[in-house]
């Protein structure tokens, strides 16, 4: 039996330690699927790539793991999760702060697919501060972004924030 997992998240726009989590999760199972949320329902925030372009960021960020496979998805991840036959969906903890909502998050999919577990990886310690919201901030008021995303993904935030602003 193939283990499948699942590591969901809006991956607006992928980081370091987005890759470091599934390069490391890509270990520990025979298989792994990338999915980019396409939906923004209930969000506060519009997502600054569509999701076509956060799977294209992903796809190429991740192209040196042979079980990896990047998807778009809508709807609950415990749904994906089954649909693909995933066994677990991993989760990425960044410092205790998140363990909170990590936590409730866990119980609730736990509650709507007992069959699919959550696995949680620790970001590695040189990625705990770095998040897609920061990124994104950094990225358009003209910071090094160096070290904290894949260079391609620097190259499309800066060519993004430039078309948003007519440049």
């Amino acid at each position: 039996m193939k283990h499948v997992a699942f590591y969901p998240g809006t991956f607006d726009p992928i980081t370091n330690g987005h890759v470091d989590v599934a390069q490391r999760a890509a270990r520990l199972f025979d298989f792994l699927i990338v999915g980019i949320y396409a939906g923004h329902e209930g969000r506060s925030k519009q997502p600054l790539f569509t999701a076509e372009e956060r799977r294209a960021l992903a796809e190429q960020a991740l192209r040196g793991l042979s079980n990896v496979r990047v998807d778009v998805f809508r709807g609950l991840a415990v749904d994906y999760a089954r649909a693909v036959g995933a066994q677990a969906i991993v989760r990425g903890l960044r410092a205790v702060s998140d363990f909170e909502y990590e936590f409730s998050l866990a119980h609730m999919n736990r509650h709507l697919a007992p069959d699919v577990d959550v696995v949680c990886l620790m970001t590695s310690a040189q990625y705990s501060f770095i998040s897609s919201s920061m990124i994104k901030e950094v990225a358009q008021l003209g910071g090094d972004l160096t070290g904290l995303v894949p260079e391609h993904v620097a190259e499309a935030l800066v060519r993004k924030f430039r078309a948003l602003v007519g440049e």
